[in-house]
């Protein structure tokens, strides 16, 4: 891991991101390394205990400070049960020793609750005051302004009076009638008189609230709206009953059915790997991380005709080792790089997907490939560095031959 580290830094810091597993003497082995990116790095990575990620607060660069300040990248880590970055010790370590990290701590999700209430005590809110109607001549003018988004900010403004609405209603952009359309206070007739559409791919500012209610039935009229955006948007809301989690599991749109697995922990398991086979969005892999997707008996799609589905499989921990190698033979390459990694792989079959181009990435992560060949990927790489023939590398990882090497870009 050094050596990979010390040759191939920008290579390697992807991974060391997302590395799941890290022993006591793997993150020793960086925690000290000269490169204060290098420390950065392991003090941000996602799958770092927060036992070890403390014995850098001693750390000499305030860079590596301000990464543990920080913690994660959130949108990376997308845990469902976020556990503190660092032990409450460590942060007053920080803070002790960097009194100005304070404002990236209130920032940063990771913070524990306890320490972040002892910092920054709630201040008793006051009762909301009840807002002023808006100025008639401000309506107008947003109402009336050139700007599309404009009379669309108008349109969702609760406080539009109700006959500048109705203008909205029927305004020539597409983007102001549907911002009308999912105002709170429309019924569903009202609604359906609007010339609005919600296309499938289509990305929509969601009705914030929908999101925060908690009022049962304004929930249940959203559930059951024919509105795609009303339903969108209710599906993010955390306060949903069990029985309006279950019928929009069951929507046509595939949004509302995505937006529901990516906020609700207790969406049924059939309904998230579904929506995980159907997702092409590029956070599509999240939906593997979820409280309720079961991996046991994955095995079942090993003669699915997706293969998608056939590459699951591998994440079953009851898969034989038998079908684990069948798959290695798999006819797609997307089945065949799934199984690349599994130890459940005999140590030749690994060698045979190192040899080939198509899984050689894949099988570099195999704990069964000999460490001898790790250390010969890394000689070649140097090599590859200094030598070069009319633009192409000079000498081929594993037993690559010259026309299946990759151009440059």
């Amino acid at each position: 891991m050094r050596r990979l580290v010390d040759e191939q830094l920008k290579e390697v810091d992807f991974a060391l991101t997302f590395r799941k597993e890290w022993t006591d003497e793997q993150f020793e082995v960086l925690a000290d390394h000269p490169d204060r990116k290098v420390r950065e790095l392991l003090a941000q990575a996602l799958h770092v205990t927060p036992e070890q990620r403390a014995r850098l607060v001693e750390d000499p660069e305030p860079g590596v400070l301000r990464a543990l300040a920080e913690g994660p990248d959130w949108f990376l880590a997308w845990t469902w049960t976020p556990q503190p970055a660092l032990p409450t010790w460590a942060y007053e370590r920080l803070l002790e020793r960097n009194p100005g990290l304070e404002l990236i701590m209130a920032d940063s999700r990771w913070l524990p609750q306890d320490l972040r209430a002892r910092l920054w005590p709630a201040v008793s809110p006051s009762a909301p005051a009840d807002e002023p109607p808006q100025d008639r001549p401000e309506a107008e003018a947003q109402a009336g302004a050139t700007n599309e988004w404009t009379r669309a900010a108008a349109a969702a403004d609760p406080k539009l009076p109700a006959d500048l609405v109705a203008r909205l209603a029927v305004d020539p952009s597409p983007a102001v009638r549907l911002a009308v359309s999912m105002r709170p206070e429309l019924s569903e007739e009202q609604r359906a008189e609007i010339d609005y559409h919600v296309g499938r791919d289509d990305r929509i500012q969601p009705a914030r609230w929908a999101i925060d209610t908690r009022d049962p039935e304004i929930q249940r009229r959203c559930v059951l709206s024919a509105h795609i955006g009303l339903r969108r948007s209710v599906a993010c809301n955390p306060h949903l009953a069990a029985d309006h989690i279950a019928t929009l599991a069951n929507d046509d749109d595939f949004a509302v059915r995505l937006l529901l697995c990516e906020r609700h922990p207790d969406v049924a398991p059939e309904t998230v790997l579904n929506t995980y086979l159907e997702a092409t969005t590029m956070t599509r892999g999240r939906l593997l991380g979820h409280p309720s997707f079961q991996r046991v008996g994955l095995a079942r799609l090993t003669d699915s005709p997706d293969p998608q589905a056939r590459a699951l499989v591998v994440l079953d921990p009851e898969a034989a080792p038998k079908l684990i190698e069948r798959l290695s033979n798999d006819p797609h390459p997307v089945v065949r790089e799934s199984t690349a990694g599994d130890p459940r792989l005999s140590p030749s079959r690994v060698l045979e997907m190192f040899d080939d181009p198509a899984t050689a990435g894949a099988a570099a992560a195999n704990p069964h490939l000999p460490v001898p060949v790790m250390h010969g990927v890394l000689t070649d790489a140097a090599t590859l560095a200094d030598e070069d023939v009319e633009g192409k590398p000079a000498v081929h990882l594993g037993r690559w031959s010259p026309d299946q090497v990759p151009d440059e870009d």
